[in-house]
């Protein structure tokens, strides 16, 4: 499935989990942000963020969001040339202090409520418990440090083979996320792309 990073909407996401959940450790703010992108992936047609999440051993790791905290904590081999360190610091290591709160203008009314609910459902979890639900078919259908396939996310999300199908053949003309569809629009949207190309041959 062709999945398109948005930065923006991921420096974001992660400011707005940051600034409404009590423990800011990475974990649980990796974990939340991972189970909003599938479910805005399952209502929406695309996730938030269109990180690459790594099967690491306690569960899912957004890459490139991780990549943008080692910036800001400094063992990056890349500089804050972009000035991350404006929006967020990290202390002790794997705690997020944010320094600002996301720009409500930078996600979407669906992305913000996709937020709040994961928030609301996730945030009192302990370390295992996130642990646990996060170690879903998706998670375990991949080896350890490879990247989880979006595909496999979109069935542990609840999407049925058609509707993976109208993702997967949507994505190759139009790189997710573009805008908000759900699966059916989307089969639609893609079923009136396909018979607007056979009309022109």
């Amino acid at each position: 499935m062709n999945v398109q990073f948005d930065k923006e909407k991921t420096l974001n996401a992660l400011l707005y989990v940051a600034n409404r959940v009590q423990r800011k450790d990475f974990h649980k703010i990796f974990k939340i942000i991972y189970f909003a992108d599938r479910q805005h992936l399952a209502d929406w047609g695309r996730p938030i963020t269109g990180d690459i999440y790594i099967a690491m051993e306690a569960g899912p790791v957004p890459s490139r969001l991780y990549d943008m905290m080692k910036i800001v904590r400094g063992d990056s081999y890349m500089p804050d040339s972009e000035g991350l360190g404006k929006y967020f610091q990290i202390e002790n290591w794997m705690y997020v202090n944010p320094l600002v709160d996301a720009d409500p203008n930078k996600l979407s009314s669906n992305e913000l409520k996709v937020l709040d609910a994961c928030i609301a459902k996730y945030s009192s979890l302990s370390y295992d418990e996130i642990k646990e639900k996060s170690h879903d078919v998706a998670w375990r259908s991949t080896a350890r440090d490879f990247s989880i396939k979006w595909e496999d996310i979109a069935r542990e999300a609840g999407l049925d083979e058609v509707e993976v199908a109208c993702l997967q053949e949507y994505s190759t003309l139009h790189p997710l996320p573009e805008r908000d569809m759900t699966p059916d629009e989307l089969c639609d949207a893609i079923e009136k792309e396909i018979d607007y190309i056979y009309a022109q041959d």
